[in-house]
């Protein structure tokens, strides 16, 4: 059984226009959203996710690091792979068909439509769009990751920001 979490990232500023898209920070909303979502991962998730696999900009890489603290890893722990953020799916679903079989458990940080497309694809089932810190944990019954596009996964949770926020 391997288990595959896709995270969109938190809520990204758009405050500076002179930032380039990779260096976005997270806002207000996706500070605040990121660690509620976090918890609510750490509390549904038993075994842990053993790797942590994160875009390089830097909405994403705050988002992962945030969720890394929560599930009790460190930043080392924290994968960046440059193509996540640009290269598309095919490239997303190569590089989690080259992790080793003896991790069970990936948490995938990442971007529309990119994140979206991937959970449609691995449950079969069309999702309109996944919103910013959505998380998306879906079970495979292989045994290789390299299996990974031979079976649909069995959804686990879908859970997003806006169920938890008070206002």
């Amino acid at each position: 059984m391997k288990t595959l979490i896709l995270v969109r990232h938190a809520k990204a500023s758009w405050e500076n226009e002179e930032w380039a898209d990779l260096e976005r920070p997270l806002n207000e909303r996706g500070l605040s959203d990121a660690p509620v979502m976090a918890e609510i991962v750490a509390k549904k998730l038993e075994p842990k996710p053993e790797l942590i696999l994160t875009s390089n900009a830097l909405r994403a890489l705050t988002t992962a690091n945030i969720f890394a603290k929560t599930l009790d890893k460190n930043e080392d722990a924290v994968s960046v792979e440059n193509g996540i953020y640009d290269r598309g799916t095919k490239f997303i679903i190569n590089l989690l068909k080259t992790q080793p079989d003896d991790i069970n458990s990936i948490i995938l940080f990442g971007h529309n439509p990119d994140v979206t497309s991937m959970a449609t694809y691995f449950l079969g089932n069309y999702i309109v769009s996944l919103p910013t810190c959505a998380v998306v944990a879906i079970d495979f019954d292989i045994e290789q990751w390299t299996e990974i596009e031979d079976i649909n996964g069995k959804l686990k949770f879908y859970e997003y920001p806006k169920k938890y926020r008070k206002n």
